[in-house]
């Protein structure tokens, strides 16, 4: 058995009382079961923690010991409940929302419906390139929530520490210039860009590993890679320099379209992340409602991911 702070309570109410049967009686319990809980104590800590006699109960040195450590630990956790409660009620009476994330459009869309839904609320963003850093400043109270992505089934950043959901999940689409040859086909073997240049945005997950694989599986080592930000891929892809990989929500661009993967080999999954003791984690349903509305709105302005939808492609690669 595990000790915990009930079993502190219950070995300070008995030497608060004196006796087992007045402290059945402030407990609530039967003395025959206080006495059994008591055995099981005593077991897990090794040894007697009260002499019984006439005269009633008194602590034994490991349970002088154990009491002084309960005198410490019991009030800090009341304490730290109530700090809890309070620092929940402050946000839930003056909401604020900080976003994290890495690149993507669909922060600013998440920050257009909450700031609909909250007019009143201050919304600020931080991004990065690091999944790793925008988890780690959640995890440490400096961000509320973390919206970033994963390629497929991969654990996100802090698993262990932050609670995180799933948006949706969409396929990676392959970003050409318009007038490339492939541009106009309705999906594209993987292994047809074998001899292009590619462009990304860099990150410190998995995904450049998952790209790589799935090209070895079409037969071929991907060529040079121009690693920068959006803004920059497209403009690469616009004048032919590199081919790129995008999300299939990637807006409509001039210049530039997104063609469907035949097999669908590359998938992005776009998860939010908060800290479960938070202040912010009663409003985690609601921001998890408003990013997959985002998401629905953003894959709708898609022509190419709304054809893709409507098609088989789905159902091919069991989604």
């Amino acid at each position: 058995m595990d000790l915990e702070l009930r079993h502190l309570k219950v070995v300070r109410a008995i030497a608060d009382a004196g006796s087992l049967t007045r402290a059945a009686t402030a407990l609530g319990l039967a003395q025959s079961a206080l006495s059994a809980q008591l055995k099981r104590i005593e077991r897990a800590l090794g040894g007697p923690l009260f002499v019984r006699d006439r005269g009633g109960a008194r602590p034994t040195p490991l349970g002088e010991l154990v009491l002084d450590r309960a005198r410490v630990v019991l009030p800090a956790m009341r304490q730290l409940e109530e700090d809890a409660k309070r620092l929940a009620g402050a946000w839930q009476a003056a909401p604020r929302f900080r976003l994290g994330g890495t690149h993507g459009m669909l922060l600013g869309a998440l920050v257009d419906h909450l700031s609909a839904a909250h007019p009143t609320a201050p919304v600020s963003t931080y991004t990065s390139w690091s999944q790793e850093d925008v988890a780690a400043q959640v995890v440490d109270g400096r961000l509320d929530f973390a919206l970033t992505g994963v390629c497929s089934d991969a654990l996100p950043p802090e698993s262990d520490r932050l609670e995180w959901r799933t948006v949706a999940c969409d396929p990676v689409f392959v970003l050409l210039p318009a007038d490339h040859p492939h541009a106009g086909e309705p999906e594209l073997e993987l292994g047809k860009l074998a001899e292009e240049r590619w462009t990304s945005t860099p990150g410190d997950g998995c995904f450049g590993d998952c790209f790589a694989a799935a090209c070895a599986q079409s037969g071929f080592t991907p060529g040079p890679l121009f690693e920068t930000d959006t803004s920059s891929c497209v403009h690469l892809v616009q004048v032919g320099r590199a081919v790129g990989l995008c999300r299939a929500t990637f807006p409509p661009t001039p210049g530039v379209v997104t063609v469907p993967l035949a097999g669908t080999p590359l998938s992005w999954r776009h998860v939010l992340g908060h800290d479960p003791a938070g202040p912010a984690a009663g409003a985690a349903p609601a921001v998890l409602a408003s990013a997959r509305q985002a998401h629905r709105e953003a894959a709708a302005r898609n022509p190419s991911y709304a054809r893709w939808l409507a098609s088989d492609a789905p159902h091919r690669r069991g989604r």
